[in-house]
This record gives structure tokens, C-alpha cells and sequence, in this order.
């Protein structure tokens, strides 16, 4: 075998290593991309609920009504 023959060997070995390597430490960070992922989506879904809350609650008749009548005390005061 010459010399370039050899750098080419070891090369396309080196490039093998390095691309089965990537992979191994791709598959070890899936777990906790996955476990990042299901807690990201339970705190979305937790503030979707306490949004739903607060909406319901400005959008109360009652609460509008004493909205009103606070204005209005304000505008008498004034």
C-alpha cells in the first residue's frame, strides 16, 4: 500500500467514528429533549386553564357592573 492509500483509509475510518459517535449522543439527548417537551406542553395547557379562568371572570356581567359603578362613584368624586 502507498501513502495516500492510507490517508485515505484513515479517513473514511475517522469519518465513520465521528458520524457513529454524533448519533450515540443524539439518542442520549432525546430522553430529556422528550422530558422537556411533555413539561413545556403541561405548563401551556396549566396557563390555558388559567387564562380560560380569568376571561370568564372580566366577562362576568357582575363584574361589569361593578366596573360601572366604580366608574361612575370616580366621576362623581371628580
Amino acid at each position: 500500500m502507498n501513502l495516500t492509500a492510507i490517508a485515505i483509509i484513515a479517513i473514511i475510518c475517522w469519518t465513520i467514528v465521528k458520524l457513529t459517535s454524533k448519533d450515540k449522543k443524539a439518542v442520549k439527548q432525546e430522553p430529556v429533549q422528550d422530558q422537556q417537551k411533555n413539561e413545556l406542553q403541561q405548563q401551556i395547557h396549566t396557563m390555558q386553564e388559567r387564562i380560560a379562568v380569568l376571561e370568564a371572570l372580566v366577562t362576568d356581567e357582575k363584574y361589569a357592573l361593578k366596573r360601572e359603578f366604580e366608574n361612575l362613584s370616580r366621576n362623581r368624586a371628580a
